[in-house]
């Protein structure tokens, strides 16, 4: 195992941890006691015992790595820096950082940047006890919301740590940063001077990742929001983020602008698309009127359980052409799946012949199921006409989605659809969320840097009543609303208000 993936290792460059020093010079000032739980090679003390150094600042190193611990230990000796070699997760860091007596202590470092589950898979046992520390609930934990990075961990039990005028001035991912604060917000409670610049992480580091210098002081504020420069340097302008309302909002000028249209909907309700974890068996390249899977075998089954497919590449490069066919075992998650036997026996035989590549699915939402279940499935998917976006993409890009050849279009998980009637109520939605007002608001919630920017949990904040009215809609949309049975709308609200207060928390207004 590399130890370099094993203890989440991006050791900082010289240059960028005197960069970091300076500002965060000019951000604090000078600090009594300057602690680097996380040392490394010893870089940032070295910065940080070169820029302070007229005496009165303690310096102290903690390093679990023995390799590095031998490395700093050699490299510090001249600065006369204590460095110990110890576990940061069996650490009192309540008390490290109190045992001087001193109040400006300043926490400076660069933490792992890897996740617990991705230690897992490496068999590393460097991991904080595992627990579902953020709370998450039902769906959340299962698929994936509970993962972590041990960053976010360790920077939070560092914050819970620092003495009153204390501060935290740490290199992490983007993300890592903003989840911290938000854990922190949730409390009703901010971090004075909290502030995110932005850094090259390509250049420095080698690596694609948004990352950050984050820093933050452990003085209160009732200001639930933080700074972000795009670059290290105080002098070129900035952007707030914050917590609004119980949710980040990643602009909160342009989000209070458009505060009237977050609320949801109770008419139209976004949906993920099918999900069925075994992409080489399920999904076919359609060849003329031949159908090849992912094993590139040419395959002969019934259209019955055939639908076309359109994936999160088409949708976000808006390519509406057919490529693929997508195996769907099921109407609802809940249908039995041995009725295929019968009604297309040559798909039946395929799923035999392919069974092992399914039953060994790892995800546990396929448990006690119906054998060769899908997910993410249900009436709506069978919707004659849908809207698409794809989670995946930096741009906000909607789709009007029709039947092909008198069947409805399947998407994949990693896209959410609406369905729709009638083309006329497609075109409707379309031009409402493809608005210059739609698009301001959904920029307003979304953090572009992330894995997959645009979620159902973003999406669903959307009042497409609001929308309407505001653009001038609203007999169109109610012409719509009217058009659907009244057995459909109340089943789609009581989905929405079981969806939102189980797996979201309760909805706002």
């Amino acid at each position: 195992m590399s130890v370099k993936k094993e203890f989440g290792d991006f050791q900082t460059p010289p240059a960028l941890a005197e960069r970091v020093t300076n500002l965060v010079s000019r951000l604090y000032g000078k600090p009594d006691l300057v602690v680097e739980p996380t040392a490394g090679l010893g870089n940032f003390l070295s910065a940080a015992a070169e820029h302070w150094d007229a005496g009165g600042t303690r310096f102290i190193g903690y390093e679990v790595n023995k390799s590095y611990y031998d490395s700093a230990k050699k490299n510090l000796k001249p600065f006369g820096i204590e460095i110990f070699h110890r576990d940061f997760f069996t650490e009192d860091w309540k008390a490290n950082l109190s045992q001087t007596g001193q109040s400006r202590v300043l926490v400076l470092g660069n933490p792992p940047w890897v996740t617990n589950s991705g230690l897992g898979q490496l068999g590393s046992n460097n991991l904080p006890d595992k627990s579902n520390f953020q709370g998450m609930r039902g769906l959340d934990a299962l698929t994936g919301k509970s993962n972590f990075d041990i960053a976010e961990w360790m920077l939070i039990r560092l914050i819970e740590a620092l003495p009153a005028e204390g501060a935290i001035a740490v290199l992490c991912k983007t993300a890592t940063a903003r989840k911290v604060l938000r854990h922190i917000w949730k409390t009703g409670q901010g971090l004075a001077g909290s502030k995110l610049f932005h850094i090259d992480a390509k250049a420095e580091f080698d690596v694609a990742v948004d990352a950050c210098f984050f820093y933050a002081t452990a003085q209160p504020s009732s200001e639930l929001s933080a700074e972000v420069y795009n670059s290290l340097d105080l002098e070129f302008g900035s952007k707030r983020f914050g917590f609004v309302d119980g949710q980040l909002v990643s602009n909160i000028e342009a989000y209070r602008k458009h505060v009237q249209l977050d609320g949801g909907s109770s008419h139209y309700l976004w949906r993920s698309g099918v999900k069925h974890d075994a992409s080489k068996v399920m999904e076919f390249d359609r060849i003329g009127e031949m159908l090849q899977n992912g094993y590139g075998e040419t395959v002969d089954l019934e259209k019955d359980y055939l639908y076309p497919l359109l994936k999160s590449s088409d949708i976000g490069n808006g390519r509406m052409k057919i490529r693929k066919s997508v195996l769907v075992t099921q109407r609802r998650t809940s249908d039995q799946t041995n009725e295929i036997r019968y009604l297309a026996p040559k798909t039946w035989a395929y799923l035999q012949q392919h069974a092992q590549a399914l039953d060994a699915r790892k995800s546990s939402i396929y448990r006690k199921r119906p054998r060769f279940c899908v997910f993410g499935i249900g009436d709506y998917s069978f919707a004659p006409w849908k809207i698409a976006i794809s989670g995946l993409y930096k741009k906000f890009v909607f789709s009007v989605v029709p039947p092909v050849d008198d069947k409805p279009v399947m998407v994949d998980d990693t896209c959410y659809t609406i369905p729709c009637k009638s083309e006329e109520e497609a075109e409707l939605l379309h031009g409402l969320l493809s608005s210059e007002v739609a698009t301001e608001f959904l920029r307003s919630l979304v953090f572009i840097d992330s894995k997959r920017p645009i979620t159902i949990d973003v999406l669903r904040r959307i009042s497409f009543v609001e929308l309407a009215r505001e653009l001038g809609k609203m007999k169109e949309l109610e012409a719509c609303i009217c058009a659907r049975s009244k057995d459909e709308v109340s089943e789609t609200q009581m989905a929405l208000l079981m969806e939102s207060e189980d797996t979201y928390g309760p909805k706002k207004r």
